[in-house]
């Protein structure tokens, strides 16, 4: 029988726990169709997290000292995974009882299958839903085709974490573990020199509580100089996408910058991205208009 290994990284997961992996181990068709083996590995928590997660009686692993972030325990469920497809859940997300079942059928077509999926803001109960817009079960993706859209910051295969089961035999690409946080790298690594598809359908909600990591200037900052040094480990193979991607990733810190109101910044990062319609009259709107431009439209995030 196919074994299906779901590593679910929590920190101080009381609240939306229990819900999460429910979700998870209640899946149609597991036991019958498929096993699910569900690798919890904690961050050392505090609350009630650990209480909730025995009463499973599921592998359960620790990072033994807080890491700030959930990659260190996911290169532990990595390592420790023994599926046949591997997941990758956060402690936020409440699966639909359809989600492997529905997935599964692809892997036999390509390595990497992803999904759609609906944010849900508990505090205003807002719900948004990422699925690809076409008239079609699934999405196909050639060979490098997502790596070369992740690569260039263009849309394309949604490549959220939560949506995605891979082959195993990719198991052996870790994330970084030095900000513990960062997985831009990863996702480049995971899909280069691959095939993927992407099903056309919303399979799991991610639950947000308002707060955004995107706007943390220290998140923002990581992210930055980390996806720089990251798109050098290409620009050999790559020389004109990674100059694209530069530029790219110079516009995003400028929007950063524009929404938050830090416009001396914003400009400076601006004049170092792509010349464009949309980035010039950013950067000219930095000077009077900016804040009817981000009441307006979502800039950033």
């Amino acid at each position: 029988m196919l074994k299906v290994s779901v590593i679910l990284t929590t920190y101080n997961s009381g609240e939306n726990l229990q819900k999460t992996m429910i979700s998870i181990l209640n899946q149609e068709g597991n036991k019958d169709l498929f096993e699910i083996e569900l690798l919890v590995i904690d961050d050392c928590s505090t609350d009630n997290t650990l209480e909730i997660v025995e009463r499973f009686n599921i592998r359960t692993f620790s990072t033994n000292l807080n890491s700030g972030g959930p990659n260190k325990g996911r290169n532990i469920g990595l390592k420790e995974a023994t599926g046949d497809y591997i997941c990758i859940a956060d402690h936020d997300d409440i699966w639909h009882e359809n989600k492997i079942i529905s997935l599964l059928p692809y892997l036999r077509k390509v390595p990497i299958v992803s999904s759609g999926f609906t944010i849900i803001n508990s505090k205003n109960k807002e719900e948004i839903s990422r699925i690809a817009k076409v008239e079609r079960d699934f999405l196909f993706f050639k060979k490098n085709e997502t790596f070369l859209n992740l690569l260039v910051k263009n849309s394309g295969q949604n490549t959220y974490l939560g949506s995605l089961i891979f082959d195993s035999k990719l198991k052996y690409i870790l994330f970084e573990e030095n900000f513990g946080m960062i997985d831009y790298d990863w996702g480049l690594r995971l899909f280069h020199e691959n095939e993927s598809i992407e099903v056309c359908q919303s399979l799991y909600d991610r639950i947000v509580e308002g707060g955004n990591l995107s706007l943390n200037e220290n998140y923002r900052k990581i992210d930055y100089y980390y996806s720089l040094l990251t798109i050098e480990n290409y620009g050999e193979y790559y020389p004109k996408q990674v100059r694209k991607s530069r530029k790219k990733i110079n516009a995003i810190r400028a929007k950063y910058y524009y929404v938050t109101n830090n416009m001396r910044k914003a400009r400076y990062y601006f004049l170092r991205s792509e010349f464009n319609v949309k980035n010039i009259a950013y950067y000219f709107t930095t000077f009077v208009g900016a804040k009817f431009i981000t009441k307006k439209f979502k800039v950033f995030g």
